[in-house]
C-alpha cells in the first residue's frame, strides 16, 4: 500500500475517534472514509488493535517531531525550552491521544493499546514499528529531556553543566505536563517555565 493511503486511513480513524468513542468506531466506516476497501484496511493494520497502535504511534511521532522543531528555534536555551513546554501543553490540550500518552490517563472514549510490544505478522514496515513497544509517560519525559540536553549542548551553544541542564529540561517537561492536567492562569505555561528557569539557566 502507498504511504499516502495509510495516512488517509489513519486520518479517517482519527476523525472518527473525534466524533465517537473508539468502541463505536467501525473498521468498515474507516475504510469507506479513506476510500479503500475493508480488506485493504485489514491488510495494512491486521486488526482494529493494529489500527489503534498505528494511530497512537503516529500521534507520538508527531508530538516528538514538534519537540525537535521547538528545540531547533534559533534562540537561547530558555526560549527553546519555553517553546518545548508550550508545544507540549498546547498539543496535549488539542489532541486527546497525545494527552493520554503523556499523562497515562486513557479515557473510555479512547483506544488503550498495551504499551508492550505485540507479536507482529505484518509485512508492512510501518506496522511492524507500531507493533513494537509504545512510549509510556516516563519514556516521553526522558526522551524530551535527553533530546533537549543533546541540542542545547551542541556546537555553538553556551556550555552549561550537563547535569544541571538535564534537571532543568526535565523540570520543564514536568511543568508542561502539570499544565495539561491543571491549565495555568494568565501568562500560561510560558510564564511558569520562564520563572522556573530564571535562576537555573543563563540567558
Amino acid at each position: 500500500m502507498m504511504p499516502a493511503a495509510r495516512e488517509s486511513l489513519l486520518d479517517a480513524a482519527y476523525t472518527a475517534l473525534a466524533r465517537r468513542p473508539w468502541s463505536a468506531v467501525r473498521m468498515v466506516d474507516v475504510a469507506a472514509a479513506a476510500g479503500v476497501s475493508r480488506q485493504t484496511l485489514y491488510n495494512e493494520f491486521g486488526s482494529k488493535e493494529g489500527l489503534a497502535r498505528a494511530l497512537v504511534r503516529r500521534e507520538a511521532d508527531g508530538y516528538l517531531a514538534g519537540i525537535d522543531r521547538a528545540l531547533a528555534t534559533p534562540s537561547d536555551a530558555r526560549d527553546r525550552l519555553t517553546a518545548t513546554a508550550e508545544w507540549t501543553a498546547g498539543l496535549a490540550r488539542d489532541n486527546a491521544l497525545v494527552r493520554a500518552m503523556l499523562t497515562g490517563c486513557w479515557s473510555e472514549r479512547l483506544p488503550s493499546p498495551t504499551l508492550s510490544a505485540v507479536p507482529s505478522s505484518s509485512a508492512v514496515p510501518a506496522q511492524r514499528r507500531a507493533d513494537g513497544p509504545l512510549p509510556s509517560p516516563g519514556d516521553f519525559v526522558a526522551f524530551v529531556r535527553d533530546r533537549a540536553v543533546s541540542v542545547l549542548t551542541g556546537p555553538g551553544v553556551n556550555k552549561v553543566d550537563t547535569a544541571d541542564l538535564a534537571r532543568s529540561c526535565e523540570l520543564v517537561v514536568r511543568l508542561a505536563l502539570s499544565c495539561v492536567a491543571a491549565p495555568p492562569g494568565e501568562g500560561g505555561v510560558a510564564d511558569l517555565v520562564r520563572s522556573a528557569l530564571h535562576r537555573q539557566l543563563p540567558a
